[in-house]
């Protein structure tokens, strides 16, 4: 029905007063609730009453006598405690995986702990560095003649290796243990680009043939050099934890890697006849039996046994410990990544600190933006140019995580630390044909100079712009040795020959100069101590928790500035985000631009799957 156009004038004038008087009345109301609650919110997290989650960190937990320490080793644990807000949102205290060290070394001394309990039940989260540095911290423990039980549904082999220092290991009698070596895959996407019509340029260092990150978009298979080097370093790993096992279990190796060959000791009632555990039975029978043959009275989680730690002592000697972890970005930001303005100001305010006697810089990474690294790189001689700087190398310390690591003044790696990786590449798209085919999009120009619009990626490189773009990754490449060399005190030469984008083991490492010693945090933090001359100190975490109500506030200014720019409908589909994952325009736009800007050079170690 079409509506009634014959509405007498001043009638229609006086609705219409009517409903904007309505509009405007309820938009007022509306702003003034919104207001109103967004001020009770900045009350509530000025006075504490939302931060409660870590509200009780410093203070004593009530333990009672003949407890034992519990370590859920299914959760993920980062190196570092949450922030508050990260801890708010996900409603977890927030401990990292250093307050669990920690944790295991007072325990030690705790007359309460009577001992440890590690549950892992269907499979344990960490990987290969931090699992040697728990192992290790658990293994030190024993030396209290406190036990440490192990249970769990199926033990994963990073589990397994954890759990081998354990006094008793149990295992679910429907369970299973996976021991069967190590293997890599890793995934092409040659083959799929083909079909889309995107070709891949990848441009490194003509010695860099064992940088083989850019390979997954160029080629369908491993090529020769990144096969060897994938079959050394898992290798290396895998004999490393067999002799471990084999001497904490007192099985022959040779035992061993014949039951990983043959699956021999996968089964419940293998693995038990092999020696791999000490009794099938269900996690209640653990919990009996630490009752009954230990006396434990209750479990204690590790996270509330951390709020037990001392944060804050009265020494004035401080050692900083500045944690880099994730991919390595230009810039800032509040997600997990190495952002170089975050970590710079944390070397340089650890640096000014008269307080702060020595550096430890905990590198969890596997690289990423060259311009990044360099400006790390930088701040780090500079902050060891006034005290000492150590490095401890987590899982991986790689490309660009190496480098912001080489000029430290002593660097200590796990053995199973992933390492090494010095080089550089390019990875520049050409998505003009994609375009044309699937959209029917073209594209033409009108260019001031003959190479102005080469180094985009709508049409193909021009054999200019492909030159510049190969003295590009050259000339950091000699610049990367050079960093490294004097930085390890080494001959540039010998550097070049050890590196070329090639990945070493903490242990191999160590034999090539690359680290100083093999261990862990603690190892890193006692060194730095001694460097500096001091006996009595206190950590010191760094960058340091803005808090809850100051992160609310950035955050609330970066979606502000957010909305500035874009409209609720501007969305478009997330590639494989999954069916029905919309995302803002402008966050998909930033993404693309990351990883199609082929001004970023790339160091960065190669993403593959270590099967478990």
């Amino acid at each position: 029905m079409e509506e009634n156009t014959q509405t007498p004038v001043n009638t229609n004038k006086k609705e219409k007063k009517v409903t904007f008087g309505k509009i405007m009345l309820a938009s007022g109301v509306g702003t003034l609730i919104v207001m109103i609650l967004i001020g009770l919110f900045k009350l509530m997290l000025l006075f504490g009453i939302i931060g409660s989650v870590n509200s009780t960190s410093g203070s004593q937990v009530a333990l009672t006598s003949d407890s034992f320490l519990k370590i859920d080793l299914t959760k993920y644990y980062t190196e570092r405690n949450l922030d508050e807000m990260s801890a708010l949102l996900m409603g977890d205290k927030g401990t990292g995986f250093r307050d669990v060290i920690r944790s295991i070394t007072k325990a030690a001394d705790d007359s309460k702990i009577k001992g440890i309990y590690l549950y892992m039940g269907s499979g344990c989260s960490l990987s290969w560095g931090k699992s040697e540095e728990l192992r290790h911290a658990l293994a030190l423990f024993s030396a209290s003649e406190k036990p440490i039980l192990a249970y769990a549904d199926n033990y994963s082999q990073q589990g397994y290796f954890i759990a081998s220092v354990a006094d008793s290991i149990y295992l679910n009698p429907s369970g299973m243990l996976e021991f069967r070596g190590i293997g890599a895959e890793v995934m092409f996407y040659k083959e799929l680009l083909d079909k889309l019509e995107v070709k891949m340029n990848l441009v490194r260092p003509k010695s860099n043939s064992f940088k083989s990150a850019g390979e997954t978009y160029t080629m369908n298979h491993l090529s020769d050099a990144n096969k060897l080097q994938l079959r050394e370093y898992i290798n290396g790993i895998w004999s490393y934890v067999v002799d471990q096992i084999a001497e904490a279990r007192d099985i022959p190796v040779e035992v061993l890697q014949k039951g990983a060959d043959n699956l021999d000791l996968v089964m419940p009632a293998d693995a038990l006849n092999g020696k791999m555990i000490d009794r099938l039975c269900f996690e209640n029978d653990v919990k009996v039996a630490m009752k009954e043959q230990y006396g434990a009275k209750q479990t204690v989680p590790v996270e509330e046994y951390a709020q037990s730690l001392i944060r804050n002592g009265k020494s004035k000697n401080k050692i900083a410990i500045i944690y880099a972890e994730g991919d390595v970005i230009t810039g800032s930001g509040n997600n997990i990544a190495v952002y170089s303005d975050k970590i710079t100001k944390a070397l340089d305010d650890a640096a000014k600190d008269n307080n702060i006697k020595a550096i430890v810089l905990r590198v969890n990474s596997p690289g990423g933006a060259v311009t990044a690294s360099e400006i790390m790189t930088d701040a780090v001689r500079r902050a060891k140019a006034q005290k000492p700087v150590i490095v401890s190398m987590s899982d991986v310390a790689a490309s660009a995580g190496y480098e912001i690591s080489c000029n430290a003044d002593y660097i200590i790696a796990e053995p199973t630390t992933i390492t090494g990786s010095i080089g550089v590449f390019a990875a520049i798209p050409e998505i003009g044909g994609t375009l044309r085919r699937y959209l029917g999009i073209t594209t033409d120009t009108v260019n001031t100079n003959a190479n102005a619009t080469s180094l985009g990626i709508l049409r193909p490189m021009s054999p200019r712009s492909m030159e510049l773009m190969q003295r590009n990754v050259e000339e950091f490449y000699t610049v990367f040795v050079d960093r490294v060399a004097k930085g390890r005190g080494l001959d540039n030469n010998f550097v070049d020959s050890i590196a070329r984008g090639r990945v070493w083991t903490g242990r191999e490492a160590l034999k090539l100069g690359l680290v100083d010693a093999l261990g862990g945090l603690d190892d890193a933090v006692i060194i730095a101590a001694e460097r500096a001359g001091v006996s009595d100190y206190q950590e010191v975490d760094y960058p340091a928790d803005e808090g809850l109500l100051a992160t609310f506030q950035n955050r609330k200014a970066s979606t502000e500035q957010f909305s500035a720019k874009a409209s609720a409908n501007d969305v478009v589909r997330a590639p494989f985000a999954g069916d029905g994952v919309w995302v803002p325009g402008e966050v998909m736009k930033e993404t693309l631009k990351r990883i199609t800007d082929s001004r970023e050079l790339q160091a960065r170690v190669e993403f593959f799957i270590i099967t478990e």
